[in-house]
């Protein structure tokens, strides 16, 4: 145990090294973890997902609607950055690129986890995922989808018909970029 001062308390070693901001050195999120969501859309996050998150628990998150599905996708601050240069490249004189940027980022809202380890979800973005009390938190590279568990199951069981000729194609490729 190390003593961080009165302010912070005593912090184990792991605590306080997955505490330093390690830019870059975070890429991917394991797991899928169900959760109950609260009247007010609060949702306590699972022990194992929270872990896996402290390297990140201070810089807050950003929550937005999905592009593909009805769901939410909850970017940790760092994540939404890169995003965000990548989207202040685009032509902003070009009409598609604005239609686009203001799609993408209708309904984003910051959000942080509390002292008691809860996300407080938007009630706009409750409604637009369909989210009633349980959640489907499921890591998808580097965000966390946060899903209805019905919308999330079907999902899953509509995927799984043509999962495999969609994993031919999307990692059978032989490219110097590409999966194989």
């Amino acid at each position: 145990m190390v003593y961080c001062g009165k302010k912070w308390g005593i912090f184990s070693i792991f605590e306080l090294i997955n505490s330093i901001n390690f830019k870059g050195i975070l890429n991917s999120f394991i797991g899928t973890y169900e959760c109950k969501a609260d009247v007010k859309g609060r949702l306590m996050l699972p022990a194992a997902l929270k872990k896996q998150l402290v390297p990140v628990l201070q810089n807050g998150f950003v929550i937005k609607r999905a592009v593909f599905q009805p769901c939410l996708e909850l970017y940790p601050m760092e994540e939404w950055e890169v995003l965000m240069q990548k989207m202040n490249k685009l032509n902003r004189f070009k009409k598609k690129n604005n239609d686009f940027i203001r799609r993408f980022t209708a309904g984003v809202k910051m959000i942080d986890v509390d002292v008691s380890g809860r996300l407080l979800i938007p009630k706009d973005l409750i409604a637009f995922a369909g989210i009633s009390k349980s959640i489907v938190l499921s890591s998808s590279v580097n965000i966390i989808e946060v899903w209805d568990k019905g919308s999330y199951e079907k999902a899953i069981d509509e995927a799984a018909l043509d999962f495999a000729d969609l994993a031919e194609e999307v990692m059978g490729q032989n490219e110097e970029d590409g999966v194989s």
